[in-house]
């Protein structure tokens, strides 16, 4: 009961970075279920679209099993999220529909959540990372399904499987350039530059999130560099009162002795002056 209260409170000011990362990956798992069930696609591009699939499956995965072990109270956990680990089941793509229950808690979070922004840039090296992996996922799903789209129908291509063009997004995307397999479409060569151009800008953010790790203090130095201070300042004002407190109890003893001797020299004086 306590840990159900504990977790909720945690949650009320919104969603995490990584929650809204894998809302966005339920998204697009749910709309290439739709597409693979409804859609009338060539094997090939269907394939690519259950490699994509899959490895959004092995993201969720890992997600649940990260939240597993770090949860307090396992039972608690896999009480009320079950049904993430049915829904990551890779292969069985009638499960996957089961990531709208995903969507709609991240949905309620954000509703319920004052600000989206303001938790976003508290949490800055979560962001970046959920960024990252939602911007990777986005890109080679899109370039390969694409460039597979486009090539497939030119004669003399060399990208015609889903393998192929899979291998060819992540060639591309990372800038290395073996020249295996390469476009030959006016449009293949337009879709070729834009992963080129996307993956300088990817590779560029994780070089300087890199840089940001090793040079820049990390946020919990700070917090507990913050906390430290505040200790030290808690420890200095419990002295000065202390010390507050003995010279009030001093001056107390020192009004009471000076009462005590007034008194006695007062006791001198009468017995003086009946002599």
């Amino acid at each position: 009961m306590f840990e159900s209260k504990r977790w909720t409170l945690k949650n009320v000011d919104g969603p995490s970075p990584f929650e809204l990362a894998m809302m966005v990956l339920s998204l697009v798992s749910v709309v290439i279920v739709l597409t693979i069930t409804f859609a009338r696609l060539d094997p090939e591009t269907n394939k690519v679209l259950l490699y994509i699939d899959t490895s959004i499956c092995m993201i969720f995965m890992s997600k649940f099993f990260h939240g597993l072990f770090k949860a307090r109270n396992k039972t608690y956990y896999l009480r009320h999220h079950w049904i993430d680990f049915i829904a990551s089941i890779p292969a069985i793509e009638a499960l996957r529909i089961a990531r709208i229950f995903q969507i709609l808690r991240v949905i309620r979070l954000i509703r319920m959540s004052r600000s989206l922004i303001v938790p976003l840039l508290r949490q800055r090296k979560q962001t970046t990372l959920a960024s990252l992996l939602v911007a990777m996922v986005l890109i080679l799903a899109t370039a390969s399904v694409l460039i597979l789209l486009v090539e497939s129908a030119e004669p003399n291509a060399n990208i015609q499987t889903a393998e192929q063009a899979v291998w060819w997004a992540l060639v591309t995307i990372s800038t290395v350039g073996y020249g295996d397999f390469y476009p030959v479409s006016t449009i293949g060569h337009v879709i070729g530059g834009l992963v080129i151009i996307s993956g300088v800008s990817f590779f560029g953010v994780i070089s300087g999130y890199m840089a940001s790790v090793f040079v820049a203090p990390d946020e919990t130095e700070r917090q507990e560099e913050q906390e430290a201070k505040e200790a030290h300042k808690e420890q200095i004002n419990s002295k000065l009162e202390a010390a507050l407190e003995q010279m009030q109890q001093n001056q107390l003893q020192m009004e009471q002795n000076q009462q005590q001797m007034l008194a006695e020299i007062t006791k001198l004086r009468q017995q003086l002056d009946k002599h």
